[in-house]
């Protein structure tokens, strides 16, 4: 089951998890000119729950720590699913035209394998790669200044020289040589989800707190089990990390 941009069309789980998260989205008393951050997470590769089960969890723990506008949350499984390049591109359209270009923030969180080509997209029988040039195009024709893009995946830190800039925050879960961790089926979570937005980012005050904490739990978790470090990577951002303060 995958969620739609229109709520009447979500499952009955999605709709519980905006249900849930409505007071976080609309906090009584918010300031009229507070930025907004709009949210778009997919869970790009169907043929493993722990991706559907990401996209859920990081949209969730973002809401609950920023002042955010509209949300959107899709996912594959093995039966297919809408998240796709196409819907990628309507779904961060959409929230765009819902946020003050200028003064708002566009937060993307992606989670799925990855190559040295790009994001793997696997929805029932359909198969498609996300490559680096094809996401900045994609966030580019926006229109929003502030972005910032979280990347759960092996290889993921490919998308950095094409994506990050002062104006955009990149956050991948490993560098461009190595893989990342936790991606069986029945989990919750990657080892960089769980690490960055279950653990991390549930308390720190800022995007760059939250990664270096993270950072740190990933890799002494690595080494634990005896892997190759991944390697996370952080990079652009000096414009937008002034703007995303975290709530108490």
């Amino acid at each position: 089951m995958t969620s739609r941009p229109s709520i009447r069309r979500l499952g009955a789980p999605l709709v519980a998890f905006f249900l849930t998260i409505w007071p976080l989205v609309a906090p009584v008393g918010a300031v009229e000119d507070a930025r907004k951050v709009g949210v778009v997470s997919f869970g790009l590769y169907g043929d493993q729950g722990v991706f559907r089960f990401e996209a859920i969890g990081a949209a969730r723990v973002v809401a609950s720590r920023f002042d955010t506008g509209p949300i959107n949350v899709e996912y594959n499984s093995k039966n297919g699913g809408s998240a796709t390049i196409e819907a990628l591109t309507k779904s961060l359209q959409t929230a765009a035209n819902r946020l003050d270009a200028e003064k708002d923030v566009l937060f993307l969180i992606l989670t799925s394998h990855g190559s040295p080509d790009g994001l793997a997209i696997k929805a029932g029988r359909l198969t498609e790669t996300l490559t680096p040039s094809r996401l900045r195009d994609i966030l580019a024709k926006t229109g929003v200044r502030h972005k910032v893009v979280v990347i759960s995946a092996c290889y993921s830190g490919i998308f950095i020289p094409r994506l990050a800039n002062p104006d955009v925050l990149v956050i991948t879960a490993a560098d461009a040589k190595h893989p990342s961790f936790g991606c069986q089926d029945k989990a919750k979570w990657t080892y960089f989800g769980d690490a960055f937005f279950n653990r991390a980012l549930r308390n720190a005050i800022s995007l760059k707190e939250a990664f270096l904490a993270a950072r740190s739990l990933v890799r002494k978790r690595e080494l634990r089990e005896h892997f190759e470090p991944s390697n996370p990577l952080m990079a652009g951002g000096a414009n937008v990390l002034p703007l995303l303060v975290a709530r108490p």
